[in-house]
């Protein structure tokens, strides 16, 4: 079959002439092309390794994982996977694949990236924390005010980490202490929040509230959150406390369903200690951290919150002001806004 007179046109025209996509990929510009054609800048890539970490449960992350381990590996950057993952997606063989995600597994990692919903960011926000290493979170579900990019953003991932156009932030957890009969019987830690909550639907949970030492006030509730101001937007907020800027450094304690007159969200500060106390002769309760750890509460348990020591460590590609995030995730209405005078 002979070719058409536009495919000998196209042919006859030189490189620079022809539109990028009529181009081959040496012919095109670096800007021009896919980040899977890209070449590797001179020493940029040399020894560098991301972790991977993915819902496996959503074809979505299946696809997504798949995208960014492949371009990341054309850029010359190593890529590693838990082994179990692994199975469930469509990878290469030069992945190196580890049994169990331990700190020690993180070594020589510059990055996790998570690919997933809430709760596997959470989950990569326990490997994040153990290990030191950065975590770069891609939203796959609704929300997620803990990723920095969404799955349309996947080749603007890998050429930000590629090229390490990224900047590193902190984020304040909250370390747990449960005591019972004045005894130390459990410690955790959170992100976004410790909430101690009621487990009989038909009775509520007693409870008085500490902060630095002094009650402040006890009343019969479903449950107490003390969250991080990063917690502010999860469950304190479903709670209604308040929206806490992620700079500012604060503590925050939030009434859920309280049957008393003053059951007001609190914030206090980040060097504060929070208690909630358990009454006695009250049904037993369950203390929840980031929805993922849970503790059963007997009557009379203590549970003490204070910052954290060891914070979390985030990725970040964009400048965006956390007020345009905000309006963005709850597509918040700002039609009418004028702006101050310039």
């Amino acid at each position: 079959m002979t070719d058409s007179v536009g495919e000998r046109a196209s042919e006859e025209r030189a490189p620079e002439e022809r539109a990028p996509e009529e181009r081959a990929p040496e012919e095109r510009a670096p800007e021009e092309r896919a980040p899977e054609e890209r070449a590797p800048e001179a020493g940029a890539a040399e020894g560098r390794t991301v972790f991977l970490l993915a819902h496996t449960g959503r074809p979505a992350a299946i696809r997504s994982a798949e995208l960014v381990v492949r371009g990341l590996l054309r850029s010359g950057l190593g890529v590693r996977v838990l082994r179990y993952e692994a199975a469930d997606l469509p990878l290469p063989p030069e992945v190196e694949l580890v049994d169990e995600c331990t700190p020690e597994v993180f070594d020589g990692c510059e990055l996790l990236i998570v690919l997933g919903g809430d709760g596997t960011l959470l989950r990569g926000a326990e490997f994040a924390r153990g290990s030191g290493v950065p975590m770069l979170g891609v939203n796959l579900g609704r929300v997620g005010f803990l990723a920095e990019a969404e799955r349309d953003d996947l080749d603007k991932v890998v050429d930000r980490v590629v090229t390490r156009e990224y900047e590193v932030e902190e984020r304040m957890t909250l370390d747990v202490i449960v005591r019972t009969n004045g005894d130390v019987v459990h410690q955790d830690w959170a992100l976004n929040e410790a909430a101690v909550q009621k487990v009989s639907p038909e009775r509520m949970l007693e409870v008085v509230l500490e902060v630095d030492g002094r009650p402040v006030s006890g009343f019969g509730c479903d449950g107490i959150v003390c969250a991080t101001p990063t917690g502010s937007t999860a469950y304190a907020f479903s709670a209604g406390g308040p929206v806490v800027w992620p700079e500012v450094e604060a503590l925050l304690m939030v009434p859920i369903s309280a049957h008393a007159l003053f059951a007001k969200p609190l914030v206090t500060s980040p060097d504060s200690v929070l208690a909630v106390e358990v009454q006695t002769g009250t049904p037993h309760g369950v203390l929840w951290c980031d929805g993922r750890r849970t503790l059963e509460l007997p009557s009379g348990a203590r549970v003490e919150v204070r910052r954290g020591a060891v914070p979390v460590r985030l990725a970040r590609l964009h400048h965006a002001s956390f007020t345009d995030r905000l309006v963005a995730k709850f597509a918040l209405p700002v039609s009418g806004w004028r702006g101050a005078p310039h």
